[in-house]
């Protein structure tokens, strides 16, 4: 899968070279995630413009700062000299989205998920998963890959995250409860550049 992806990168490094659109390696994998990658589904590529790119930085932001654009469904992470690495994203539905500042707290790789309070109120057949004590990081765990823990400026968690999928065809909609979700190799490399304290902005 990967092999295949960087012959498609070299070619797009050509096709948009005069947009300034830097294709981005993959990251280096761990054991464990090359296995759980392997287990999931492999969806045909969508919208290009959705993949992951050094480019021109239009945040404005410092670097180390990350930028969500829920109307557009992409994330900056600002590098220095005023460039950024640029990926596609799943945010909140129309019902769901948020807007605001938060800063990363906590950092899990392969995390368990537990589905919180307003979403067992409208999915109630998820009981058993609480029941069980969450499910468990995996190809089958809905967080994906790794996940950043959002939390407000007065310490609170926000209950958002920023977190991988099991269902990579969703990225570019707003189809999430709220959270920010990317394909798992690209919540694999934000991870490998974030540290705890970030600032994230959602617009």
């Amino acid at each position: 899968m990967f092999l295949m992806r960087a012959g498609v990168v070299a070619s797009l490094a050509i096709t948009l070279a005069g947009c300034e659109y830097t294709p981005v390696p993959d990251p280096k994998l761990s054991a464990r995630d090359a296995e759980y990658l392997a287990l999931l589904p492999q969806t045909q590529r969508g919208d290009l413009n959705f993949e992951r790119y050094q480019v021109e930085d239009e945040t404005g932001q410092v670097p180390g700062t990350i930028v969500v654009d829920s109307k557009k469904n992409m994330l900056w992470y600002v590098l220095p000299n005023k460039k950024a690495i640029r990926y596609g994203v799943s945010t909140g539905s129309e019902a769901y989205g948020w807007t605001g500042s938060a800063t990363v707290k906590a950092m899990k790789e392969w995390p368990t998920w537990m589905p919180p309070a307003d979403m067992l109120k409208r999915w109630p057949h998820l009981k058993p998963v609480v029941a069980m004590g969450g499910l468990k990081g995996g190809p089958d765990n809905p967080l994906g890959a790794r996940a950043l823990y959002l939390y407000d400026e007065n310490g609170k968690d926000t209950l958002y995250r920023i977190h991988g999928t099991n269902e990579p065809e969703e990225i570019g909609r707003g189809v999430s409860s709220g959270c920010i979700r990317m394909r798992d190799i690209d919540v694999i490399d934000l991870y490998n550049r974030v540290q705890l304290g970030t600032k994230v902005v959602v617009l």
